[in-house]
């Protein structure tokens, strides 16, 4: 399997690369994002082979058609050390963490996907833990290391940061919006001591700490002197550990591969319905994608509409669903590259309007209606529907959910239909959200022994303006 930039040109197509070359250096160097040279389609006969399979052999199996240059026996054991009941512990209510990502039904015909069990509670240990496993492996086969830059607006630096931590030849710089988080996402992140992390708070929204990110591995030079890799969903390896889950939620919500099934993500970056919209391509028989968003509503106004505007800053809204507080999804550009028929050159001339802050308009295009072959649907949710949503969702059911998780219920809702189970994929545990789940519900959230009093341990964070040249700075002096 080989990897191509999503704005390749005709010239740079002949330099492919390998999933291991893609892995380490994240952006490509033209700016573009890595995608298979073709997606893998699975057989009637490996649908079926697949059902019965534990997580981690189904993550084998699934990675195994993206990831050839490991050899089996070594992937396979990455998979089996990565997916166990002791990572993913924190499971409520009794489930069973063997199962890594249990289906609990509400009602007949809808179920939360259960994906935040991990050690930082968020779905994004999903995918963090494989890549730090993965990370270790390669840099250990090549006699190298890496200083992994990211940023995040909530949920992706723990989870990298507690994938990495302690990791063989890697450092993790990790960028966030100061002030913009939750008290909790906050602690997880800056209580960590280990002298592999090192958090960057800078004053601004995630969509300029992560401008940053890429103006950094935008400079070659310095990107090769210094190692910079990547762990947001840029990097591939994210979206194609995500893909896994969307499998596990299929065949635990039906009988036969005859069935289809329809799945309800919150949206920020874009990066988890991609992982869907990769899957539905290799053969999962899902019925509809439907992409929830929050008062950030810039995704779903292009499914609505075929316009993609991305906010300023000064646009960009502070909400109680702060993860998705994100005007500008990177992972966008793999579907648009898909929607406009792989063709790099189109990419290119998007993009050249995205980054001169004008967006583009396809409503009057061929792409527009591809939208629907491809089985997306789009809603937006607000802080009144997430608060009204989690009160329904407890008093009806007994299930505490967080305010994403809230936000991807409610526009499940508008999308239901008959005979098509739907499955909404849980973000988070709403210990994570504290004051929105006691606003909500007038108690708190239980959490787990180990992480009861997070918020008062020592915290470890640098506070910068958004400059690129600080942050460059910041990592020289790290790196002596």
């Amino acid at each position: 399997m080989r990897y191509l930039s999503t704005r390749a040109s005709a010239a740079s197509s002949a330099s492919s690369k390998s999933f291991c070359e893609i892995l380490l250096g994240g952006l490509a160097p033209d700016g573009g994002l890595y995608l298979p040279e073709t997606t893998p389609r699975l057989t009637r006969a490996e649908l079926d082979a697949w059902r019965t399979l534990s997580y981690p052999d189904l993550a084998f199996a699934v990675l195994s058609k993206f990831i050839d240059d490991i050899p089996a026996d070594d992937l396979k054991a990455i998979t089996a050390r990565t997916y166990t009941a002791e990572t993913y512990a924190y499971v409520r209510d009794g489930g069973d963490a063997s199962e890594v990502t249990p289906l609990r039904w509400l009602e007949p015909g809808l179920a939360l996907l259960e994906l935040s069990n991990g050690p930082t509670l968020a779905f994004k240990d999903m995918a963090m833990q494989l890549l730090g496993a993965l990370f270790e492996y390669v840099l250990e086969k090549r006699g190298e290391e890496i200083n992994i830059l990211g940023a995040t607006s909530g949920d992706t630096g723990s989870a990298a940061e507690y994938a990495m931590r302690g990791k063989r030849g890697v450092r993790v710089f990790m960028l966030s919006p100061h002030g913009r988080m939750s008290d909790f996402q906050r602690a997880q992140m800056y209580s960590l001591q280990d002298e592999n992390i090192v958090n960057i708070a800078v004053r601004g929204n995630f969509d300029e700490a992560q401008d940053i990110v890429k103006a950094v591995s935008g400079d070659a030079d310095f990107k090769a002197r210094y190692r910079i890799g990547a762990v947001n969903s840029i990097n591939w390896a994210r979206v194609a550990a995500q893909v896994i889950y969307y499998f596990k939620g299929y065949f635990a919500a039906t009988k036969s591969n005859d069935e289809k099934v329809s799945f309800a993500v919150p949206s920020g970056n874009f990066g988890n319905i991609c992982a869907g919209h990769i899957a539905r391509l290799m053969g999962l028989p899902i019925d509809t994608l439907v992409l929830a968003t929050n008062e950030n509503d810039v995704l779903d106004e292009f499914f609505r509409t075929g316009v993609y505007r991305p906010r300023s800053a000064a646009e960009t809204h502070t909400t109680s669903s702060p993860s998705m507080d994100i005007s500008k999804a990177s992972n966008f550009e793999r579907f648009i590259y898909e929607l406009v028929g792989r063709d790099p050159a189109v990419v290119r001339a998007l993009w050249a309007e995205v980054d001169a802050g004008r967006g583009f308009d396809l409503s009057q295009t061929p792409y527009f209606q591809r939208i629907a072959e491809f089985g997306f649907v789009s809603g937006s949710s607000t802080h009144a529907d997430r608060l009204a949503t989690i009160r329904k969702t407890w008093e009806q059911y007994g299930v505490m959910v967080d305010t994403h998780t809230a936000d991807g219920l409610k526009v499940a809702a508008a999308h239901r239909q008959a005979g098509v189970p739907m499955l909404v994929l849980e973000t988070a545990q709403p210990v994570k959200f504290e004051a929105t789940i006691v606003e909500a519900l007038g108690c708190t959230p239980p959490r787990p022994a180990a992480l009861q009093g997070i918020e008062q341990l020592p915290q470890r964070v640098t506070v910068l303006d958004v400059d690129v040249a600080a942050v460059k700075a910041l990592i020289v002096e790290q790196l002596g």
